[in-house]
Formats: C-alpha cells, sequence, structure tokens
C-alpha cells in the first residue's frame, strides 16, 4: 500500500490551505473503511488531526469548526480542508491508511493509521 500526500505549503493566519491524499495498492479483499490526517513533530508522538471512517468524520479539538475532511470522488482519495489557519497549525503533515499497526503506525479516532505517505509541510506565519 502507498500513501501519498501533495498540497500544504504556506500561508498567513487566517488563510486556508488544502491538502490531499491518495492510497492505492489496496487489494479488493482488503476493505478500506478509514484514512486519515495526522501530524508529528520530530521527538513527539503523533497528534491525530482527522479521520474519516465508515463515511463519518472524526476531528481533533484544535481543528474542529476549522478543518474539514471529505472523499474526493475519486476512489481511495481524501481532501483535508485547512481554514482560518494559525501559526499552532505549523508542522509536518502526513496522510494515514488503514492497516495493521503491528508493523508500525497509530491508532487515531478509532482507525489503524498503518500506512503513511512522506508528509507534507504546513507552514502558518503570523
Amino acid at each position: 500500500v502507498q500513501v501519498v500526500e501533495s498540497g500544504g505549503g504556506s500561508a498567513q493566519a487566517g488563510g486556508s490551505l488544502t491538502l490531499s491524499c491518495t492510497a492505492s495498492g489496496y487489494s479488493v479483499t482488503n476493505y478500506r473503511y478509514c484514512m486519515g490526517v495526522f501530524r508529528q513533530a520530530p521527538g513527539k508522538k503523533p497528534e491525530g488531526i482527522a479521520v474519516m471512517r465508515n463515511g463519518k468524520m472524526y476531528y481533533g479539538d484544535f481543528v474542529k469548526g476549522r478543518f474539514a475532511i471529505s472523499e474526493d470522488s475519486a476512489p481511495n482519495v481524501l481532501i483535508l480542508q485547512m481554514n482560518n489557519l494559525k501559526p499552532s497549525d505549523t508542522g509536518t503533515y502526513y496522510c494515514g491508511s488503514e492497516g495493521d499497526v503491528a508493523g508500525g503506525g497509530s491508532w487515531f479516532f478509532g482507525c489503524p493509521l498503518a500506512y503513511r505517505g512522506q508528509g507534507t509541510q504546513v507552514t502558518v506565519s503570523s
């Protein structure tokens, strides 16, 4: 399974950015029921931002009301719309897709994000 992010970048406080996540390599028998986005600073534990699981959306408290996650019309593509950005949103954002976290990965909002992309930087200036 491969996960690829696109988007992110730089914005000023109050601005918006979009992050797109694409997961590929799932076989027909591996039903994918969740994908999500998390961030992780060097040497720190990952922090869940948003997950779509079984068609429902879940958010970290620090992004509720500002970020929105949705599925694209293309299969296995997730979109994270980030609005009203704050400098505290700065970080490396990773897209994740479900799998067995016994080999690595973490649970976020009931979703085992075992596969992750390379990460994309989000920088918000004041």
